[in-house]
């Protein structure tokens, strides 16, 4: 099982979605519909309760914002956690929704279920108070902030860094490695928050994008964070090891030789392979992630993918 075929469950079936992220996408999905439906309901005021949902959910400026009611639309602190959950159109929500699935799932499976909603919602406030603070500074028009866009930058950024040899095809045609795209994206936002280009929230995709970098970094589970420069095998996989030389397999270090552990192939068949087993095992990785599972577990999941292939 090499890095870069490697695939947990989770994309045969919707059912078999990580929870976190099977969760996300109902909660947007039916958040949406409300957006829909709300569109065709006026109410006495005059609004639309999709104009509601928006007034009191999305991300109103802290200077406030008036629409063309005339009457004051205010902030409220559970905006920054509300207003990820809401989208302006089926294209908006549609490619949010593809990049939390083809990004998030890995990230969720790295990470676990608790400590991955953990990491995106507060990818999803920080990019919340980029959009609150920066834009005044920038002299950018002030509107409601609405879409999940911000923390799923942060998960773009945190794939990138968890599994940076890992191909994203272009169109469906062209592979470029995590490591090179999401940066070359980074680099775009950057630009288009410099020029102002669009009624987009480059400022808040930039401010995910950070949050989702620290995290990475500071997270005492993660292998980067314990050897960030790729000095030991520890770092095997991450993406600042990633760029560096292949070392040479036959060169000593300073007289320090000592015998390599290995498995013989004929090792593994003292492993009963069950379904039972190989639950248990999954059920683990969504609770606490893949990097907690003992060796003889990490045996049985290799043992059943070759089944499988």
């Amino acid at each position: 099982m090499t890095d870069n075929y490697y695939r947990p469950r989770g994309f045969g079936s919707f059912s078999l979605f990580p929870p976190v992220i099977k969760n996300l996408l109902i909660i947007n999905g039916v958040v949406f519909l409300f957006q829909l439906i709300g569109q065709q309901i006026v109410t006495s005021t005059g609004l639309s309760f999709a104009d509601i949902l928006t007034k009191y959910f999305a991300l109103i400026p802290l200077q406030g914002f008036m629409p063309v009611d005339g009457m004051v639309w205010h902030f409220y602190p559970w905006q920054l956690i509300t207003y990820q959950f809401m989208h302006g159109g089926f294209t908006h929500i549609f490619f949010n929704m593809l990049a939390l699935w083809m990004f998030g799932v890995e990230v969720e499976y790295f990470f676990g279920s608790r400590k991955f909603i953990y990491f995106y919602l507060l990818c999803g406030i920080v990019a919340g108070i980029f959009q609150l603070f920066l834009p005044p500074l920038f002299g950018e028009a002030l509107a409601p902030t609405i879409g999940a866009s911000g923390a799923i930058f942060g998960v773009l950024v945190a794939f990138a860094m968890l599994f940076p040899d890992r191909y994203i095809f272009i169109y469906f045609l062209l592979p470029i490695k995590a490591k090179y795209l999401i940066p070359l994206y980074i680099l775009m936002e950057l630009y288009f928050a410099d020029t102002g280009g669009g009624n987009i929230a480059h400022l808040a995709h930039l401010g995910g994008a950070l949050a989702g970098f620290i995290y990475v970094m500071i997270d005492k589970r993660s292998a980067i964070a314990r050897n960030p420069f790729g000095n030991s095998s520890s770092s095997k996989g991450n993406i600042f090891n990633s760029f560096s030389k292949p070392s040479n397999p036959f060169k000593k270090n300073d007289g320090e030789i000592e015998d390599a552990n290995y498995y013989e192939v004929d090792d593994n068949k003292d492993i009963n392979v069950t379904q039972k087993d190989i639950d248990e095992i999954l059920d683990k990785i969504s609770r606490s992630g893949y990097q907690n599972l003992t060796d003889r577990e990490k045996r049985i999941l290799f043992e059943a993918s070759k089944k499988m292939k």
